[in-house]
């Protein structure tokens, strides 16, 4: 790649967002690609350059820096968290009794997509055989939840009245309603966990009287690639860390509408012998819109670019685990994948030896 020595580190290390395109987006960092400079990978080197910091932190969602790695890596431990980690879903649907005017399939996916908390690490995985599936399930792989109820009048309803709410008694079936029904010694071993649907308030189905549902659900252990419900995140997303730089002073009427072409809080303007001045506070917020780029006056004074191993991660769990616990439990699957390869790789070459 022929390339001056003053654009090589930009090149190597920045993507940079232009007027009608976006420069630098492939690696291009490997060995003997740049002459005078050691691309070749480096553990201790690896060991220096990266970090991981966690910039927020509660109980659903989660974001973090992830620091000195390639992009294949980073994208691996995304799908990871969409696809590998486990969780407990429901599976199997038995429907006794259903007189509602939903139909059992549409009824039986519903149930399904509801987020079940338990923790999977507790829980082994079903034999995935013909025998197996005929056979019950067990206390060590399977979750047994009951939902039984029925509508009726409320006999101390107004009769004037013509809200639904006042009316009937059970009219509105909520995930509430999904009770545990411990399987054999899960009473005991689980009598500090809490095992039911994660949010009480998941509108499941609408009754009126006379009408119910009697069903009993399995929930098993299971990996997002298999199906979505057995995904642990809402979302789990990256993007590089912007970086924004001014190549001149931007001060006055200019200055106020540089402010105004990003984010809130990327560009503040400062008091300077008595004029605004632009000055980048936090290109962090910035959502890389590009908008500073539609003006004339405006686009030749900044230059904006992205961090290429720099990727700030954001996790949102659905509940069933909290968020540090899905980041735990996926470097676990990397890092069992990892070992798989190098396993496949020494038998390899044992049978060549």
């Amino acid at each position: 790649m022929a390339a001056t020595m003053k654009n090589v580190d930009e090149i190597r290390n920045r993507v940079i967002l232009g007027e009608f395109g976006v420069k630098n987006v492939h690696t291009s960092d490997f060995p003997g690609n740049y002459p005078g400079y050691d691309d070749a990978w480096d553990m201790h080197k690896f060991q220096k350059n990266f970090r991981i910091d966690v910039v927020h932190l509660d109980e659903s969602s989660m974001e973090f820096d992830m620091v000195g790695i390639d992009a294949a890596i980073a994208n691996a431990f995304r799908r990871i968290l969409l696809a590998e980690v486990p969780t407990m879903a429901i599976e199997k649907v038995f429907i006794y009794n259903n007189t509602s005017i939903v139909q059992d399939e549409v009824l039986a996916h519903r149930l399904g997509l509801i987020p079940i908390k338990a923790d999977p690490r507790l829980f082994e995985y079903r034999n995935t055989g013909e025998e197996a599936a005929e056979e019950e399930g067990s206390e060590i792989d399977t979750i047994q939840l009951q939902l039984k109820i029925k509508c009726s009048r409320n006999p101390r309803a107004s009769k004037d009245s013509s809200d639904p709410r006042e009316l009937y008694l059970n009219h509105m079936v909520y995930s509430k309603d999904i009770k545990w029904v411990p399987i054999g010694n899960q009473a005991d071993v689980f009598a500090d966990s809490i095992i039911g649907p994660v949010h009480d308030d998941i509108l499941i189905a609408q009754l009126r009287p006379g009408q119910e549902l009697d069903i009993i659900m399995h929930c098993v252990k299971g990996i997002g690639k298999d199906h979505a419900k057995f995904s642990p995140v809402a979302t789990a997303s990256y993007r590089l860390l912007p970086e924004i730089t001014l190549m001149e002073t931007v001060e006055g009427e200019k200055a106020e509408r540089l402010k105004r072409c990003f984010s809130r809080g990327v560009i503040e303007l400062e008091d300077v012998n008595g004029k605004k001045v632009a000055k980048v506070v936090n290109s962090r917020l910035d959502t890389c819109s590009r908008e500073v780029l539609r003006h004339d006056d405006l686009k030749n004074v900044v230059k904006l670019g992205r961090l290429r191993d720099h990727f700030i991660f954001t996790v949102e769990s659905t509940g069933i685990l909290p968020p540090e616990v899905l980041v735990t439990e996926a470097i676990k699957v990397l890092m069992a994948k990892c070992q798989r390869f190098l396993n496949e790789l020494d038998s390899d070459m044992n049978e060549v030896k």
